[in-house]
C-alpha cells in the first residue's frame, strides 16, 4: 500500500489501519484467529494497528501483543488509548496525570512492548485540565514510554484548546485526532477536519463503515443483521429511532450506487473516507478473516467526482444522520443544570 504521512511527524503509515476493537470478548474470543487476522493484515502491507485499553477490558491489547511477538513489533506503528473505565475505582479512568502514568505502564505490559508509538486520549475529560493531561503525556514522551500523543473524538474547540495549551505551556502537542467519519456520519467535515488540517494533524477515522451499516447487510427489504455492537449501543441501531431509519434508507441507496459503479459497498465506503484530503488512515475493525478480506482492497479504489457528487446527494456534507453517532456528547448537552440559570 502507498504510505501517507501521519500529520507533521514524518512517520509513514498505511491508509488502512487495523483496528483491534473486535479482538476479545467484545467480538472474537478466539485469540488464535485474531492473531491470524493481525498477521494476514501485516502480510498484506498494513503497518498501522490501533487498539485501546478499554477494548474487552485489556484483552484486545493482550491479543495484539501476542500477534506482534517474535519480531513483528518493529515494523508496526502501534497505537493505543486511555480514558475509559478500567475498574470500579473512580481514579481508574479519565485523563488525570495519576491515571495516565499508571495506565500507560499497564498497556505496555499487556502489549509486551517497551514503547507505544501513538498514545491517544480516548475522549475529553471535563473534570481534568487539559494542561494536566498534556503534562503527563509530555513526561511519558520524554521518558521514552510513548513516541507521540493524540486525541480521539475531541470537538474542534477542544482540539484548538489543546494546541494552544501545548504552545503556551511548552508541552508536547497532539499530533493527530481520531474522529468518527463515514458517509453516514459526516459532521466532522464542518469543523474537526478543517481544524486538523490547519494544525497539520493526522486524522485516523474510526467507524468508516458506519459501525456495520455500510457493510452491505442493511437493506430496506432485508432482515436486520444480528450484532453484538447493537446490543451494546442500541441508540445507534434501534430502527424505531428516526435517525436510524434515515441511515437504513441511505445505506440502501448507497448499496445500489455501489453496485452500479461495479464495486462493493464496503469499498465505496472506505474509499470515500480515504479520499478526503484531511484523512490519513481509515480504521478497519474485522472480527473474522472474511471481514478482513472484504476490506483490504479498498485502499486502491478511487471514486470519480461524479460518484462523489451522487454520494453528497444521498447524505449531504457535514451531516450526521443520527446525532448519537458523533461519539461524544458535550456535558453542556447532557447535564440540564449547565443550560439553566438557577
Amino acid at each position: 500500500m502507498r504510505m501517507r504521512a501521519l500529520g507533521a511527524t514524518g512517520v509513514q503509515v498505511t491508509p488502512l489501519c487495523l483496528g483491534a476493537m473486535m479482538f476479545g470478548a467484545w467480538g472474537n474470543p478466539d485469540h488464535d484467529e485474531s492473531v491470524r487476522i493481525v498477521h494476514t493484515a501485516l502480510d498484506a502491507g498494513i503497518n498501522f494497528i490501533d487498539t485501546a485499553d478499554v477494548y474487552s477490558a485489556g484483552e484486545s491489547e493482550l491479543i495484539v501483543g501476542k500477534a506482534l511477538a517474535g519480531g513483528r513489533r518493529d515494523g508496526v506503528v502501534l497505537a493505543t488509548k486511555a480514558h475509559g473505565a478500567m475498574g470500579r475505582d473512580p481514579n481508574e479512568r479519565g485523563n488525570s496525570r495519576r491515571w495516565l502514568i499508571r495506565e500507560c505502564e499497564n498497556s505496555l505490559r499487556r502489549l509486551g512492548t517497551d514503547y507505544i508509538d501513538l498514545y491517544q486520549i480516548h475522549r475529553p475529560d471535563p473534570a481534568t485540565d487539559i494542561d494536566e493531561t498534556l503534562s503527563a503525556l509530555t513526561d511519558l514522551i520524554r521518558a521514552g514510554k510513548i513516541c507521540y500523543a493524540g486525541s480521539s473524538t475531541f470537538p474542534a474547540a477542544q482540539i484548538v484548546e489543546a494546541q494552544w495549551a501545548a504552545q503556551r505551556r511548552g508541552r508536547e502537542r497532539f499530533v493527530c485526532e481520531q474522529p468518527p467519519y463515514s458517509i453516514l456520519v459526516r459532521g466532522i467535515e464542518a469543523d474537526v477536519l478543517p481544524t486538523c488540517q490547519a494544525y497539520q494533524m493526522g486524522v485516523i477515522a474510526w467507524g468508516p463503515l458506519g459501525s456495520g451499516w455500510l457493510s452491505g447487510g442493511y437493506r430496506k427489504d432485508a432482515e436486520v443483521p444480528a450484532s453484538r455492537r447493537a446490543q451494546r449501543l442500541p441508540h445507534r441501531f434501534d430502527l424505531s429511532l428516526p435517525g436510524n431509519q434515515l441511515k437504513l434508507e441511505a445505506a440502501d441507496q448507497l448499496a445500489g450506487l455501489a453496485a452500479e459503479a461495479g464495486m462493493s459497498l464496503i469499498h465505496l465506503a472506505l474509499a470515500f473516507v480515504l479520499q478526503h484530503p484531511g484523512v490519513t488512515s481509515a480504521i478497519i475493525g474485522p472480527r473474522t478473516m472474511e471481514h478482513l478480506d472484504s476490506q483490504l482492497g479498498a485502499a486502491d479504489v478511487r471514486l470519480s467526482p461524479d460518484l462523489l457528487d451522487r454520494i453528497d446527494e444521498i447524505v449531504p456534507p457535514g451531516i450526521n444522520l443520527n446525532p448519537a453517532d458523533r461519539g461524544y456528547d458535550p456535558p453542556a448537552l447532557v447535564t440540564p443544570a449547565l443550560r439553566r440559570r438557577s
